[in-house]
């Protein structure tokens, strides 16, 4: 008990030490330590709710046992803790793999890494306005047409974040958007209609193609794998994906990790609208500073 007291105190020595220590330097101490605390923050705000806070809690046991096995000398105990946080940073990086890549990708969607050197979208002219509003009234007219018949469909439709690997995994059709060929991909015979339909440009770039699915305990058991696909695709990417469902034909949408359901035609036209157009505006805005910072 001694033991543990002598190292109690030397603990708050040591806290009011670095307390002190602000006196020298301050604004950078207070900068750092703001920017661990801002850190710290946004890894418990990204595991809160997910399976990697029940590991963290885990941890935080090991953690307490082998405090509490220091300080009063369990040799054993402190040896089989001291060997599981040993191997604990390679078990991290194999435990929490998905959300460590959902956090980097979050990253390089972020406002930091949102600069033109590291943009790779063009901007669109003013003449892409009426081929966007035909694609917006095609796919609109589409899900509404595969809605009425519970006939199953999972539209993605790119924006700023390049969706090449998602394009990889289907088959290449790159076509002008029409209803008869939405709806012969969809349909249950076609060898495409399982998997989700990819726009680039708006044009029906890919088809058949695998989204990674969502972990997330917020979507309801009633919705299926395309809900769970989409949702999914929206968390690591900006993308606009539409879903109609095949059970009950609902249109939904996910975006920015959310997701919208059972939206009529109209709200699906003002959705994917303004989601178009704010995509276009920014881009716009990027092109006139790129060049503003050239002159």
């Amino acid at each position: 008990m001694n033991s543990f007291l002598s190292t109690f105190s030397a603990y708050v020595s040591g806290i009011v030490e670095v307390v002190l220590s602000f006196r020298i330097n301050s604004i950078r101490n207070i900068i750092d330590v703001a920017a661990i605390a801002f850190i710290f923050f946004q890894a418990m705000k990204l595991v809160r709710e997910t399976r990697a806070m029940q590991f963290l809690k885990s941890i935080a046991v090991i953690f307490v046992v082998y405090f509490l096995a220091d300080q009063f000398n369990l040799i054993s105990l402190r040896f089989l803790m001291k060997s599981v946080l040993d191997i604990g940073l390679v078990a991290l990086v194999v435990l929490f793999q998905p959300e460590l890549r959902r956090a980097l990708e979050q990253l390089g969607r972020s406002k930091i890494a949102d600069i033109n050197v590291f943009s790779g979208s063009q901007a669109h002219g003013d003449d892409d306005i009426a081929g966007r509003q035909e694609f917006i009234e095609t796919v609109v007219a589409s899900c509404e047409a595969l809605s009425v018949k519970k006939t199953g469909a999972l539209i993605v439709i790119e924006r700023k974040i390049k969706l090449g690997e998602v394009i990889n995994s289907g088959t290449i059709i790159d076509s002008r958007p029409s209803t008869e060929l939405i709806g012969n991909i969809f349909f249950s015979n076609s060898p495409l209609h399982d998997g989700a339909m990819v726009v680039r440009d708006s044009r029906l770039y890919a088809a058949g193609c695998f989204l990674p699915l969502s972990y997330t305990e917020e979507i309801g058991r009633e919705l299926g794998t395309r809900h769970r696909a989409a949702l999914g695709m929206s968390e690591v990417s900006d993308a606009v994906v539409v879903v109609v469902s095949e059970e009950t034909g609902a249109i939904s949408v996910a975006m920015d990790s959310r997701l919208q359901r059972k939206l009529s035609g109209s709200a699906l036209t003002s959705l994917l609208t303004t989601a178009m157009s704010a995509e276009n505006e920014e881009n716009k805005d990027k092109k006139r500073h790129f060049w503003k910072v050239r002159k």
